[in-house]
C-alpha cells in the first residue's frame, strides 16, 4: 500500500479536514449560495428515514453539473476527505448517511428530465428528478416507467438507482436495474464516464451499468440515467382479498401464479398493518374480526376483457382458501382508495412507533414458512412485528416495533440476536437479507449471513478499483 492510498480496513477519518479551506474551495466550484455549514442544514442532511440514526457532515454542497462533482471528487481524493452523495433522504438502510462526516453532495439540483425519446421508448434524466414526476411526464406521451416505490411521490430516481429499488410492480416489470440502459457517472477519482450504451442489448465487456445500479453510492455518483420505457397499460383492475389466516394469504400467492395469472402487483398486508393504515388514512373500510391478512392484487394490460378473465382465474384460486368478501376496484376512485391503504402502510407504522424495518426476500412459495418463522422468533426474542410487502416477488417487509420496549431492550443483545436469527431463517429458505432497501449502514453487520467471505472479498476488490482511497460513502455494505 502506497502512502496515498487507504486500505478498506482503515477507513478515512475527518479529523484532518481544514474546514475553512474546504469551504473556500467548494464555494469556488459551485458558488457561495450552494455551500452550507450552518447547524440547521447540517441537521437536515445528517439523517434519513432509517430508524433514529444521525451523523453530521462538516459541509453540504449542491452542485449542478458533472464537472462540478468531478472537481469536488479530485479535491476530496487529494485531501482524503469522505464524500457521501445524497438524494431525497427517503432511504431505509442508512446508505446515504455521512457516517464519517466530511462532504455531503446533495443531488437536488440535478432535477431535469433531459429527453423523452418516444420513438425508442427511452428517456434521459438527472438523478434528482422525483420518481412520480418522471412517471407523470412520460405518461403524457402514453409511455410508462414501471418502478414505483412506496415513496414515489418524494424519492429521487438517483436513490432508486443506488438501491435498485423495486416497489409493487417489480413482480411484472422488474426492479430499477431491469429498467436502466445507460448511466453517466462521476468516479471517486474524478473521471466522468458512461457505463454502456442506449441500446436494448449489451454484450460489450463487463456490464458496468448493472454493477453501478444497487452499489449504494459506493462506486460512483450517477449524474444522468437512460431509462427504458414501455407503452402505458390502457386498463387495470385492482382486487382486495381478505384471508382468515395470514399464512394462507401467503400460500395463495404462489397458487395464483401457478394458475397462469400474470398480476402486475401482488401485495401482502397482515391485520395490524392494514388496521394502522386505515386509522392513519381515516379510511371507512371495516375489517371483520376473523380476517388476519389481505392480498392487494392488480392486473393490467391493453385489453380489458383479458383482465376480467385474469380476475376470474384469481378469484377461483383464492376461493380455495378461507377468505372473506373480496373487493374489486374498477373506477379510478375505487382503485386509488385501495392502493392508498397499501402505500400508506409504511407511514402508518412510522406514525405508531419507532421501528426497525427488515427488507427480506425469499422464493415466493416459501412466504408461508417465512411468516410463520417471523412470528415464532418474535415470541422467542420478545419482539412484536408488523408485516407487509411485495408478496408477488417474495419480498416481505418485517417491521420490528419498539412499542413498550425499553431503550436497553431496543438496543440490547437479545433483539440483535433475534434479527440475526431472522436473517439466518431467510437464507435457509433460499432468500437474502435485502430485496430493495440495500445493505447500507444498518444491515452490514449481518451481510456475512447471506454472502460467503469470498464474495465479500470480490466486492471489496471492486470497491478498491473504483475508489482506491475509500473516500466515497465509506463504512457501507461491508
Amino acid at each position: 500500500m502506497t502512502e496515498n492510498t487507504v486500505d478498506l480496513s482503515a477507513p478515512v477519518h475527518t479529523s484532518k479536514i481544514h474546514l475553512p479551506n474546504l469551504v473556500l474551495f467548494l464555494q469556488g466550484v459551485v458558488g457561495e449560495k450552494y455551500v452550507l455549514t450552518d447547524a440547521e442544514a447540517l441537521e437536515k442532511y445528517a439523517h434519513d428515514e432509517t430508524e433514529d440514526l444521525v451523523f453530521y457532515p462538516e459541509v453540504v454542497v449542491k452542485p449542478i453539473t458533472p464537472e462540478e462533482i468531478s472537481a469536488i471528487m479530485v479535491y476530496a481524493n487529494e485531501h482524503l476527505i469522505p464524500v457521501t452523495a445524497r438524494g431525497a433522504g427517503t432511504g431505509l438502510s442508512g446508505s446515504a448517511l455521512p457516517v464519517k462526516g466530511g462532504i455531503v453532495i446533495s443531488m437536488e439540483r440535478f432535477n431535469k428530465i433531459l429527453e423523452i425519446d418516444a420513438a425508442n421508448h427511452q428517456a434521459t434524466v438527472e438523478p434528482g428528478v422525483i420518481n412520480e414526476a418522471f412517471q407523470d411526464e412520460v405518461k403524457k406521451q402514453n409511455l410508462f416507467y414501471a418502478v414505483d416505490p412506496a415513496s414515489k411521490g418524494s424519492c429521487f430516481l438517483g436513490g432508486n438507482l443506488a438501491q435498485s429499488s423495486g416497489g409493487p410492480r417489480a413482480v411484472k416489470y422488474g426492479t430499477t436495474r431491469d429498467n436502466v440502459l445507460n448511466l453517466e457517472v462521476v468516479l471517486p477519482t474524478g473521471e466522468i464516464i458512461w457505463t454502456g450504451a442506449n441500446v436494448l442489448k449489451y454484450s460489450t465487456g463487463y456490464n458496468l451499468t448493472h454493477l453501478m445500479v444497487g452499489s449504494e453510492g459506493t462506486l460512483g455518483i450517477i449524474t444522468k440515467a437512460v431509462f427504458k420505457l414501455r407503452p402505458y397499460p390502457a386498463h387495470n383492475l385492482v382486487m382486495l382479498v381478505p384471508f382468515e389466516s395470514a399464512e394462507e394469504a401467503c400460500a395463495a400467492v404462489s397458487a395464483i401464479f401457478m394458475a397462469g395469472a400474470n398480476p402486475s402487483c401482488l401485495e401482502f398486508m397482515e391485520r395490524d398493518a392494514l388496521d394502522w393504515a386505515i386509522a392513519f388514512t381515516e379510511s371507512t373500510l371495516i375489517i371483520p374480526e376473523n380476517i388476519q391478512a389481505h392480498l392487494l392484487i392488480e392486473v393490467d394490460g391493453p385489453n380489458k376483457e383479458d383482465l376480467y378473465k385474469q380476475a376470474e382465474t384469481i378469484f377461483e384460486v383464492v376461493g380455495q382458501f378461507k377468505i372473506g368478501e373480496a373487493l374489486l376496484g374498477e373506477s379510478a376512485d375505487e382503485k386509488d382508495a385501495l392502493w392508498k391503504l397499501r402505500r400508506q402502510a409504511p407511514y402508518a407504522v412510522r406514525h405508531n412507533s419507532v421501528y426497525k424495518e427488515e427488507d427480506t426476500v425469499v422464493p415466493r412459495a416459501k412466504l408461508p414458512q417465512l411468516l410463520k418463522g417471523v412470528k415464532e422468533l418474535g415470541k422467542q426474542f420478545g419482539f412484536k412485528s408488523v408485516c407487509y410487502g411485495h408478496a408477488g416477488d417474495g419480498n416481505l417487509h418485517i417491521n420490528i416495533i419498539k412499542a413498550a420496549m425499553t431503550e436497553e431492550q431496543w438496543h440490547g443483545p437479545e433483539l440483535k440476536k433475534g434479527i440475526e436469527e431472522l436473517f439466518k431463517l431467510v437464507v435457509s429458505l433460499g432468500g437474502t437479507i435485502s430485496g430493495e432497501h440495500g445493505i447500507g449502514y444498518v444491515q452490514k453487520p449481518y451481510i456475512g449471513i447471506a454472502l460467503a467471505e469470498k464474495n465479500l472479498d470480490l466486492m471489496r476488490g471492486i470497491k478498491k478499483v473504483f475508489d482506491p482511497n475509500n473516500i466515497l460513502n465509506p463504512e457501507k455494505i461491508f
